[in-house]
């Protein structure tokens, strides 16, 4: 269990306990949460208690399990409605995914890393680790990548700086400069690819979807599989994505979406 909350106070105790609870996906015992926490056994149930009694968490006492409560749900959907591009760029993801007939990931930059906020499947599904509500890497994913190229410095820094760097595949960028490299040729092209390098025989393109300022809101994606298609192919389509990611710019910003804060 991270150790965040120690310089925030309750509040922060309180949020690292409902993340590590949130993280199992699945209702967890005290004794499993208590294995992975920092803190002592007495503070730990203190907090799941006042989580519990603030209905963030919710407690099967027959089954001695914690698991995410009612008011987290309602106020997770809030936060998508009002934080998220997904509503936003809902009727344009549907409408590439039927064009193309590729997997079309949304995604969004949280805390360094990609958070999926929207994914339509191919006609041939393929299972890959993206689904919405993950976060995966930001340094080997297309998505990740094209966000990263147009961030400025200050947020850039504080991006790389919480990149893990490990090698997925003999394809991954495992260094700060062969990513930097990387950046500026997506900078260059307006697009970046995913060439393995995150999962063996997934490949993409992907576009940022950048505001006014050109600050990144989000980035959009055609994925598809070594198997059936090639980056020559999928880069056909990037005129297109940069059509329809700026369609989502705008309505975005006619919304007030707010842009990417890094730190």
């Amino acid at each position: 269990m991270a150790e965040r909350g120690h310089a925030d106070g309750t509040v922060g105790k309180a949020l690292d306990v409902l993340e590590a609870v949130a993280a199992y996906g699945r209702p967890v015992r005290f004794t499993e949460l208590l294995d992975r926490s920092s803190y002592p056994k007495a503070t730990l149930y203190r907090l799941l208690q006042t989580l519990v009694s603030q209905e963030m968490v919710a407690h099967d006492e027959e089954a001695g399990t914690y698991a995410v409560g009612l008011r987290l749900v309602r106020l997770a959907h809030a936060a998508w409605a009002q934080s998220s591009l997904a509503p936003i760029a809902r009727p344009h993801v549907d409408e590439l995914a039927a064009m193309t007939g590729e997997t079309v990931h949304l995604a969004q930059l949280d805390g360094g890393q990609v958070l999926y906020v929207d994914k339509r499947n191919a006609r041939n599904p393929v299972e890959m680790f993206s689904q919405a509500g993950k976060v995966g890497p930001a340094y080997c994913t297309g998505v990740g990548k094209a966000i990263l190229a147009y961030l400025p410095p200050d947020a850039l820094r504080d991006a790389l700086a919480r990149q893990s760097f490990l090698r997925h595949t003999p394809n991954t960028i495992t260094t700060v400069e062969a990513l930097m490299d990387e950046l500026a040729r997506i900078r260059a092209a307006g697009h970046a690819f995913d060439r393995e390098e995150h999962e063996p025989g997934i490949i993409c393109c992907a576009v940022p979807i950048l505001g006014r300022s050109g600050r990144p809101l989000g980035a959009l994606s055609l994925t598809s599989t070594t198997a059936r298609s090639s980056l020559s192919q999928l880069e056909a389509q990037a005129d297109l994505l940069k059509q329809v990611a700026g369609r989502i710019a705008t309505e975005a910003e006619s919304w007030r979406f707010p842009e990417i804060v890094e730190g």
